[in-house]
């Protein structure tokens, strides 16, 4: 009797923790629900774009950080799990539509804007304003010591070295394989892949030489880091742009307003420093997009406005 009981207990608490998790994936406890990808930026403009939407209309967000990455918040769109995203012009181009590199921003952003809507029911909003290429990264010593300052010059000493990139950044169209054909770049093993929190813990330990970051993660100039200059334009534009489903949009006629507002009010620089405060400084995430919206004139959110 003692051994039913117990197992009944514990059916029941699978239950509960299944039902559980199953409410937190497909029940969005808010109006909109606004993700974003598996780093600290994406972390940050999720919030931001949240905060956006909770402070110019009356509607209830609900936030899904580190969802995954492009793929995965793509996938989710689609089916209706989530509203809107921060997406990189160039990653959709290339990695969702599968389009050959494109180095006009104008064309990029004006082809996605297309398809999207076509094939998907999605809506490009306009950028917020910088950009966040893929950087290929190297420790400052090592710069130095051989006067390296693009990725022409760093393809030679390549073979001496161990690369490590993240898995996307390995299987994407505009990642590592493109990459390496168009400066020949050979190293002495195979890269690893590593968790993007990682990267620079592991260049700056030496256990890589090189790796693929982002051109405004707040770390690099932090821990003296140098990016190589793309000096054959490999990469595609990368603007940062809010991506949403048009049947959102259709149900909430002042999200597109209110979205927009955020067109072109965050710089590269701006997005640097707001990185380095949470990851430098572990600043709280919410606050640091709290005050940069003050600066910029966006003001509190109605939930702030309460208390």
């Amino acid at each position: 009797m003692k051994r039913l009981f117990v197992l009944c207990l514990v059916i029941f608490v699978l239950a509960v923790v299944t039902a559980s998790c199953n409410h937190n994936l497909n029940n969005s406890s808010g109006d909109i629900v606004v993700a974003s990808k598996d780093f600290t930026e994406q972390d940050i403009l999720g919030e931001f774009l949240a905060q956006q939407i909770e402070a110019t209309t009356n509607l209830n967000v609900a936030r899904r950080p580190r969802l995954g990455g492009s793929f995965v918040c793509h996938n989710a769109i689609i089916a209706g799990k989530i509203d809107a995203y921060i997406e990189y012009t160039g990653t959709a181009f290339t990695g969702i539509l599968k389009q050959k590199t494109v180095n006009d921003p104008k064309a990029v952003y004006k082809k996605l804007k297309q398809a999207y809507a076509q094939q998907f029911n999605l809506e490009v909003m306009p950028s917020l304003g910088f950009e966040n290429t893929f950087a290929m990264i190297i420790r400052g010593e090592d710069a130095k010591r051989y006067n390296l300052q693009n990725l022409s010059q760093a393809a030679q000493y390549t073979p001496k070295w161990r690369g490590g990139f993240g898995y996307e950044f390995l299987e994407r169209e505009d990642g590592f394989p493109g990459l390496a054909k168009t400066y020949d770049l050979r190293f002495s093993k195979s890269p690893q892949i590593m968790d993007l929190g990682l990267i620079y813990r592991a260049l700056i330990q030496k256990q890589v030489d090189m790796v693929a970051g982002n051109s405004t993660d707040g770390q690099i100039s932090r821990l003296g880091l140098v990016v190589l200059k793309d000096d054959k334009q490999y990469f595609p534009p990368y603007e940062a742009t809010p991506i949403v489903r048009q049947e959102i949009l259709k149900k909430y006629p002042q999200l597109s307003q209110a979205i927009a507002q955020l067109s072109g009010k965050i710089s590269a620089d701006e997005m640097r420093q707001l990185n380095y405060l949470v990851e430098g400084e572990l600043q709280d995430i919410k606050e640091v997009v709290r005050e940069f919206r003050k600066s910029k004139g966006l003001g509190l959110t109605h939930t702030q406005r309460e208390k």
